[in-house]
């Protein structure tokens, strides 16, 4: 994503920014800010990432799943016209794939799923966890992000914890584990 956003803001046809998801990392969208390109999320899934677009006006979006949409060839995430289209910015930008990506550095993201039994309760809703999460984030602050969400095929509750130091974020994210499986 941030590559053929890169390669797009040089060659001037982008127009706009680039979209991702909730889960996308915070490393994405800082490259994209140093560059000056607008970044917005969606919810996770293909066709929310395809609406941020549309409503945006853009036409270059992504899940971390890999599935890059590129609006002015297709609607949908299809990796070989992904991968055609960095290979054809890496000629047009006389770029190596090493160069293309440079800039980004990653942020360490760490997930958890944590079964639940269905009809019980909500585990996002209980005290305990919301108090847990909420101490994270704050010691995170703005170096790092939580994301709690229920899965949309299976009595599973999704975590991501993100930060500047894997075991910082490993730690904190086993901490919310604990605190929904304890509902």
């Amino acid at each position: 994503r941030a590559s053929l956003a890169r390669a797009g803001r040089r060659q001037g046809p982008l127009r706009g920014g680039a979209g991702g998801t909730l889960m996308s990392n915070m490393g994405l969208e800082l490259a994209l800010k140093q560059l000056g390109i607008p970044f917005a999320r969606a919810k996770v899934g293909d066709r929310y990432v395809l609406e941020k677009l549309q409503e945006k006006g853009w036409r270059i979006g992504a899940e971390n799943s890999g599935h890059v949409i590129l609006l002015d060839k297709t609607t949908t995430g299809d990796g070989i016209v992904a991968g055609l289209q960095v290979l054809a910015a890496m000629v047009r930008n006389h770029m190596s794939l090493h160069d293309l990506c440079s800039g980004m550095k990653m942020f360490p993201q760490i997930l958890v799923n944590v079964r639940y039994t269905a009809g019980s309760g909500d585990p996002l809703e209980n005290e305990a966890v919301k108090a847990v999460t909420a101490d994270v984030e704050a010691t995170l602050g703005n170096r790092g992000r939580v994301l709690l969400r229920k899965s949309g095929t299976e009595p599973l509750i999704r975590g991501m914890v993100e930060g500047e130091d894997e075991a910082q974020v490993t730690a904190f994210a086993h901490r919310i584990a604990d605190a929904v499986k304890a509902v």
